[in-house]
């Protein structure tokens, strides 16, 4: 297939990744992004071994390491502080061959694009719908032009217009929590730890960066586009999680209102087709997650390597992607469902009920967390 083999839409994690897998097999691709320029939209995001792995195998994990902080340990508290659940990054990394990351989304988007040799790259061009024309697709853009494709990656994101094309039916849900986010400068002791604090007034992360760079979010159960909570600012949110524990009053003081990002939080309602003829879904336009495992940008990585994998070994496009569906569809339904679940969970802010899941999760045993981890991180490409 020359001398264009496949077309990316979407210059995220998922399009970036499958471009470098896809070039280490030999295939020639092009990436069509909608925005004017590439580059990340977003804050922190938490890379764990599984996604290390894939990494691995497509030749980027030293690239992205570089960009990122290795997280010792990952540990869940109460509002006083206390531990409630610890994980161990360093007998992680042991165990499954790869450690644990913290890194800034833009960050991995520089690693990433870094390992594309002379990529055809258009930015600018917003895919807005697609058909099967004999042997090819015809991707169309909002600009009104159109063009000509062997075989089509959706890597669009979870709003992608080609997906509510082809699956008219396919939705996206609320959580029922809001989140906002940023990366600061921190002048102040540097935790080693990720932590995440489960409370009474909502959850907080605290996620190093590595220097003196500090990734936080805080998630509060409420109503749907609140526009109470759309317009929060910093003295708004310390106020809201000043009785928390130390650094997380401090971290909020040092954040200008100029630095937070603000979204609800969603995922795609799990679709039970990713293969289309010519045409395949990747990354958050086929699962996206809640943020509750950390798994979205893990999957959306794992996704390139497995369907570069399926395409280094299949000439029939159209089996190989059917064969990638068959390959995905299990496990990356597991990870959106149990973080759903997860998401309930934590997110619980009533006191009693509170307490209650702070002591349950204190009285699991280690094969608990271990087993939950085992189905993630054991994996080969």
């Amino acid at each position: 297939m020359t001398p264009t083999d496949f077309t990316i839409i979407g210059g995220g994690i998922a399009g970036l990744a499958t471009a470098v897998a896809l070039q280490q097999k030999g295939f020639n691709t092009e990436l069509f992004e909608a925005a004017p320029e590439i580059r990340a939209v977003g804050a922190g995001i938490s890379l764990a071994p599984n996604a290390l792995l894939a990494l691995r195998k497509i030749g980027c994990e030293t690239a992205v390491a570089e960009k990122g902080h290795i997280l010792p340990a990952m540990n869940i508290r109460s509002s006083n502080g206390a531990v409630i659940m610890q994980t161990n990054g360093q007998r992680i990394a042991r165990k499954y061959g790869a450690a644990h990351y913290a890194i800034h989304r833009a960050g991995l988007h520089e690693a990433l694009l870094s390992q594309l040799r002379s990529p055809a790259v258009f930015t600018g061009k917003r895919a807005i719908g697609a058909r099967v024309e004999g042997a090819a697709v015809v991707v169309q853009f909002q600009d009104g032009s159109e063009h000509e494709a062997r075989a089509l990656i959706l890597a669009d994101g979870i709003h992608s217009p080609i997906r509510r094309q082809l699956l008219p039916g396919s939705t996206t849900r609320y959580a029922g929590y809001t989140c906002w986010r940023a990366v600061i400068q921190y002048d102040g002791p540097i935790p080693e730890e990720a932590s995440e604090t489960w409370g009474p007034r909502g959850r907080f992360g605290i996620v190093p960066l590595g220097g003196n760079l500090i990734y936080w979010f805080a998630c509060k159960s409420a109503p749907e586009n609140d526009t109470h909570y759309k317009n929060f600012t910093v003295e708004d949110l310390y106020a809201h999680f000043q009785s928390y524990h130390s650094p997380i009053p401090e971290i909020i003081r040092q954040t200008a209102d100029a630095d937070l990002l603000w979204n609800d939080i969603i995922d795609l309602n799990p679709i039970n087709q990713y293969a289309f003829g010519p045409m395949v879904l990747i990354g958050d336009a086929a699962h996206a997650t809640t943020p509750n495992m950390g798994q979205g940008a893990c999957q959306a990585i794992e996704d390139a390597v497995v369907l570069a994998e399926i395409l280094g070994n299949n000439k029939d496009t159209a089996a190989a992607f059917q064969q990638f569906e068959q390959n995905r569809l299990k496990r990356t339904h597991y990870v959106v469902n149990r973080s759903w679940a997860m998401g309930k969970v934590a997110q619980a802010e009533h006191p009693l009920l509170g307490a209650l899941r702070n002591t349950l999760f204190r009285l699991l045993p280690a094969s608990f967390s271990e087993k939950q981890l085992k189905v993630l991180y054991e994996i080969e490409f």
